[in-house]
């Protein structure tokens, strides 16, 4: 059988000159577990144990340690595994699964009862597609074991998987565990009781890639027609892609020259720039638009998706000029959820592959994608010597710390630095 020591030098996940301090945390912890009253311990327990007299540098190495002994042990094989919390025992299941329990738990009926649920609580049509793809993933994981006899320990290890052999970012660990606890918690009736054994996936401190202006305006210069008018505007105001494709036509303030957006990332609204530069094409753009919705109208076709419930509310409102697209798509789709035939926006792929496209005739080496403008929006206010608080909420980032990132890739900072190479 593989050493621990090999094992994880043949994953990758710590340096060569630390290692051997792994398995001396992994006996530490062993030893200490052997001692009267802290066999059924819990992992942070002996943590704060070695408070005393260890620093936290230390101590986050002994946990990475007993995290990634806890997925060795799983990999090998072996029946026990390091204890993350003591053992509870299961009560009576809420009233609100009664419904879920009675069903026969199998993976052919997961789907549907996640999909409905999802619906009931009206999350996101995104949200519902990303989930469920996760779940797959998870039922290929565990090879489409019996969903009665999956356990916490099943949604650990993959947790553990998807950082040690597929080495995903922390947020799509993040993303995983959502869609994995939505499942356990409201489909199949089973609390997560702690993490502590989960390896977690690195947290990579990278700058964002950033575009110099005479590069966007490269960019710019292979783009056309309504790519360019939205490239614009993503750049121009310091948008997400979602957040362009899903504007509305009173969306648009002319007379203040900003844009609303509406249920941005985390549900929140907030008001960003529109950028002079672009209003007398977006009136134009918006003049044919208004041509596509009368022909819709007049053929009676269904109006535009509206949020959360205001459809039912509102049944009509879908059919007014000010809740439709400003970036429509030019063919009719079907519904996803109501199954109806209506027009959506642009769909994303095709800005993307536009985009894409341009940069490379530009000759830009840099992997620049769409939410490249938006870190050059910010990154450009910045060298300008706007406020960083003004540029927090024009961005709509609810920590500041998010925003401070970009003043590393500033070309101008407040010390006024120059090289010394520049004296030569």
């Amino acid at each position: 059988m593989q050493s621990f020591p090999d094992f994880i030098r043949e994953k990758q996940q710590v340096p060569e000159r630390c290692i051997p301090y792994y398995p001396r945390w992994v006996e530490m912890y062993k030893t200490w577990a052997k001692i009267p009253g802290q066999e059924n311990a819990p992992v942070d327990k002996f943590l704060s144990f070695l408070k005393s007299e260890y620093t936290d540098r230390q101590i986050f190495q002994a946990r990475h340690a007993l995290q990634l002994y806890s997925y060795y042990q799983t990999c090998c094989g072996a029946l026990k595994t390091v204890r993350t919390s003591p053992v509870q025992k299961t009560g009576p299941r809420p009233e609100a699964h009664q419904e879920s329990r009675q069903e026969p738990r199998q993976w052919n009926t997961i789907e549907e009862a996640v999909r409905k649920l999802m619906r009931l609580k009206h999350l996101s049509y995104r949200t519902e597609k990303s989930y469920l793809s996760w779940i797959m993933q998870f039922k290929s994981f565990v090879r489409a074991k019996d969903c009665a006899a999956l356990t916490e320990d099943d949604l650990k290890n993959f947790l553990s998987y998807l950082a040690v052999e597929r080495r995903v970012a922390p947020a799509t660990q993040r993303l995983a565990f959502n869609a994995l606890l939505f499942l356990f918690r409201n489909i199949l009736a089973i609390e997560i009781h702690g993490l502590g054994t989960v390896v977690p996936s690195r947290v990579s401190k990278r700058l964002p890639v950033v575009l110099a202006k005479d590069e966007v305006r490269n960019v710019f210069s292979h783009l056309e027609a309504t790519h360019l008018l939205m490239a614009t505007i993503i750049y121009g105001a310091g948008l997400r892609l979602q957040e362009c494709l899903s504007l509305r036509v009173k969306d648009v303030d002319f007379a203040r020259n900003c844009l609303t957006i509406r249920r941005g990332k985390g549900g929140k609204d907030r008001e960003t720039v529109l950028p002079e530069s672009v209003c007398q094409n977006l009136k134009r753009h918006l003049a044919s638009v208004h041509a596509l919705y009368d022909r819709d109208r007049d053929k009676s076709v269904a109006g535009v998706m509206l949020p959360d419930a205001l459809e039912r509310k509102y049944p009509s409102a879908g059919e007014e000029w000010g809740w439709y697209w400003v970036f429509p798509s030019a063919n009719l789709s079907i519904d996803p959820l109501t199954r109806t035939v209506r027009r959506f926006h642009i769909y994303p792929t095709t800005l993307q592959k536009a985009f894409r496209q341009a940069v490379r005739d530009a000759g830009i080496v840099k992997h620049a994608t769409i939410h490249t403008l938006r870190h050059s929006f910010a990154t450009h206010l910045i060298e300008k010597g706007y406020d960083i608080r003004t540029i927090q909420e024009l961005l709509g980032h609810s920590d500041v710390s998010t925003t401070m990132i970009y003043t590393h890739v500033a070309t101008k900072n407040k010390l006024g630095v120059t090289s010394p190479a520049d004296g030569l």
